[in-house]
C-alpha cells in the first residue's frame, strides 16, 4: 500500500482532494518557522540564543541536503511512502528535542531536531511538490504555491500552539526550559495524527493523464517549454546554479530575519513575549498567503519578471526598516516585513514551476531537490549572520533596540545579487533535452 503503484488514483478522481493533502504535511514540517518561540524559554536553562540557534540552521540545512540525496527515490517511491518517511524523521526529531531538554544535552537537540528532524523536512517538503504539479500542469505556479502555502503557515500554528503549551506546563514542570520538553511532546503526537492523514490521501495521477481541454504551449517570451532534461544534465546546466544563486539569495534575505523574529521584535519595540509570538504568527500567514498569492500571480507573468519583484520591492523594503524602528512605529514594522516575507514565501514556492519552465516536466521534483540545497546554504548564511551580528553589537554594548540595522543592509546586498542572476537566465539549450 505504500508503493507508488498503490497510489494511482482511479478514473474519476477529482484532483482537488491532493491539496488537502500536501497541506496536511506541510503544515506540520512548517513548524520549523516558529522555532524562534523556543529561544528565550530555552536560554533560561543556561543555553545562549545563538547556540540554540544552530539546530535551526542544522534542520533547514539538512532540508536542502536531504532533498538533494533522496530526490530520486522520493520519485520512484511516490509520495505515500516519502511523507510516511518524513513523519517518522520529524516527529522523532522533536521526540529527541524534549529529551535534550530535559538531560539538558545541546547536542542531542542538534541531532534530535536538527540532524534528524531536518531530513524529516526534506523528505516532507519535495513529495508534495512535484504530486501537485502532475495534476496540475494547465497551472503549475498555483499549483506549487497550494504545495507549499502550507510549509509557509507552519508557524501561524506551531508558534501560538508552542506558546500556550510551554505556559500550561511551565509552572509544573520540574525540567528546564520553561515547559518546552512537555510541549514538543504534544507537539509531535498532534503533527504524527495530521500527517499520517496526509499520506493516506494523496494520491499520483495515470501516466497519461491531463486536464480536460488542456493543451501543452510553448512560450519562449516566458521560458517555458515543452521538452524535458534529466536531473543528471539539469545540475549541470548554467540556467540551473543562476536558479540556485537566485533561491539561495532570496531565502539568505529572509531566512535569518525569521529565525530571529520573536527576539528581534521584543528588542527593537520593547513587546511582550505574547505579542511577540503572534508577530511570529502573523509572519508565518504573510509567508503562507505569498506562497499563494504570488506564484499564482507568475502563471500570467512569468517566473523571470515575478523574481525581478521580489528582489527589487524587497531591497526597497529593507531600505526603510531602520528609519521605520527610528520613528518607533511598530505597526508599520510590522506591515512592512509582513509584505518582504510575501515575497520570501513567493520565492519558495515559484521555484519549482520555473523549474518547470525551463527543464519539463521529467523529474522535476528531483532537479527540485538538488535545487534546494540553496536553502541549505541560505539557512546557514541568513540565520548565523542575524544572530552572530546582532549578538556582537550587543555585546559591544550597543542599544539592543539600535542592534539589527547593518542586518537590513547586508539584506539588500544579497537581494541585489539574486536580481543580476535571475536577469542572466535563458532558455536552456536543445542539446540537453531528453530525445521526444
Amino acid at each position: 500500500m505504500l508503493d507508488r503503484a498503490s497510489t494511482i488514483a482511479p478514473a474519476g478522481f477529482n484532483r482537488w482532494l491532493v491539496p488537502p493533502a500536501a497541506i496536511a504535511v506541510h503544515l506540520c514540517i512548517g513548524q520549523v518557522y516558529g522555532f524562534s518561540v523556543f529561544k528565550k524559554p530555552l536560554a533560561t536553562s543556561g543555553w545562549s540564543e545563538a547556540e540554540i540557534g544552530v539546530s535551526y540552521s542544522i534542520a533547514l540545512a539538512l532540508l536542502g541536503l536531504s532533498a538533494a540525496i533522496f530526490g530520486k527515490w522520493v520519485e520512484r517511491s511516490g509520495p505515500r511512502k516519502t511523507m510516511l518517511a518524513s513523519l517518522l524523521c520529524f516527529c522523532s526529531g522533536l521526540l529527541i528535542s524534549a529529551v535534550a531538554v530535559r538531560t539538558h544535552q545541546l547536542w542531542l537537540l542538534y541531532a534530535g531536531y536538527g540532524l534528524i528532524g531536518g531530513i524529516g523536512l526534506g523528505l516532507g517538503y519535495i513529495a508534495p511538490v512535484s504530486t501537485l504539479m502532475q495534476w496540475f500542469p494547465d497551472r503549475p505556479g498555483m499549483a506549487t504555491g497550494m504545495a507549499i502555502m502550507g510549509f509557509g503557515g507552519g508557524a501561524l500554528i506551531g508558534s501560538p500552539l508552542a506558546e500556550e503549551l510551554m505556559n500550561h506546563f511551565k509552572a509544573t514542570s520540574p525540567y528546564p526550559g520553561a515547559g518546552a520538553s512537555e510541549a514538543l511532546l504534544v507537539m509531535a503526537a498532534l503533527y504524527a495524527i495530521s500527517m499520517a492523514f496526509g499520506a493516506w490521501l494523496i494520491r499520483v495521477p495515470p501516466a497519461d493523464w491531463k486536464p480536460a481541454g488542456w493543451v501543452p504551449q510553448v512560450n519562449p517570451t516566458k521560458l517555458v517549454t515543452t521538452a524535458n532534461v534529466a536531473v543528471d544534465t539539469a545540475w549541470r546546466t548554467p540556467q540551473f546554479w543562476l536558479l540556485w544563486c537566485v533561491l539561495c539569495m532570496n531565502v539568505s534575505a529572509g531566512i535569518g530575519i525569521l529565525g530571529q523574529a520573536s527576539p528581534m521584535i521584543q528588542d527593537m519595540f520593547k513587546v511582550t513575549p505574547a505579542a511577540a509570538a503572534g508577530y511570529v504568527g502573523l509572519l508565518s500567514l504573510c509567508n503562507l498567503g505569498g506562497r499563494f498569492l504570488w506564484s499564482s500571480i507568475s502563471d500570467l507573468t512569468g517566473r523571470k519578471g515575478i523574481y525581478v519583484i521580489y528582489f527589487v520591492l524587497g531591497a526597497l523594503l529593507y531600505a526603510s526598516v531602520p528609519w521605520i524602528q527610528g520613528q518607533g512605529n511598530v505597526t508599520l514594522f510590522v506591515i512592512v516585513t509582513g509584505l518582504i516575507l510575501t515575497m520570501y514565501g513567493g520565492g519558495f514556492a515559484t521555484i519549482p514551476a520555473y523549474l518547470r519552465d525551463l527543464f519539463g516536466s521529467y523529474q522535476v521534483g528531483a532537479i527540485h531537490g538538488r535545487l534546494i540545497t540553496a536553502w541549505s546554504m541560505a539557512a546557514i548564511l541568513g540565520p548565523q549572520l542575524v544572530d552572530r551580528i546582532s549578538k556582537a553589537r550587543k555585546d559591544a554594548g550597543i542599544d539592543p533596540a539600535h542592534a539589527y540595522n547593518p542586518i537590513f543592509y547586508l539584506m539588500i546586498g544579497l537581494l541585489l545579487l539574486g536580481l543580476f542572476a535571475n536577469l542572466l537566465v535563458r532558455p536552456v539549450a536543445a542539446k540537453h533535452h531528453l530525445p521526444a
